[in-house]
């Protein structure tokens, strides 16, 4: 597996400090983001996951903990539309350039909208899909909102 990626690459250029952590990726499982979290001991809280999203039909990225869901009405809100609706998975990829299960909120071939669920910014670092299937980035979650442009929201139900 690749340590380097466009997420990686990505996080250099915007000179955030970043570790890298690999875990056994299993595509099998239900909650990807939860699996990652038990495979590297970790509180689902601090491991987030990104999801991919449209508001008003206009594409957005979520990044919201690894245990909980999204409220659409609150994704909407915070992107001052009057709906949400999850993207479907091949749209998602070919936006991002990443496939689903290896979707980062760093490096996507379009920057689009980035919102990241309040309570992550309370934890000295988390972390975040880093491109690839399997491969996480451990940061600081305010690092993060920064070098994306992300708003802080309430976005879980």
């Amino acid at each position: 597996m690749s340590k380097t990626t466009r997420a990686t690459q990505f996080l250099e250029k915007a000179r955030v400090a970043f570790t890298v952590h690999t875990y056994d990726y299993d595509p099998n499982v239900a909650r990807i983001g939860e699996a990652a979290a038990e495979a590297m001991g970790e509180h689902p809280s601090k491991v987030l996951k990104t999801l991919m999203a449209e508001a008003d039909g206009k594409p957005v990225c979520v990044v919201v903990p690894s245990d909980s869901e999204v409220s659409m009405k609150k994704l909407a809100s915070a992107f001052g539309a009057k709906s949400a609706s999850m993207m479907k998975p091949a749209d998602a990829e070919r936006l991002t350039g990443y496939h689903v299960g290896g979707i980062s909120p760093f490096g996507q071939k379009k920057r689009v909208p980035t919102a990241i669920e309040e309570t992550a910014l309370e934890h000295a670092l988390v972390y975040m899909n880093g491109g690839q299937r399997g491969l996480q980035v451990r940061l600081s979650p305010k690092d993060a909102q920064v070098a994306l442009g992300a708003k802080a929201a309430a976005l879980i139900a």
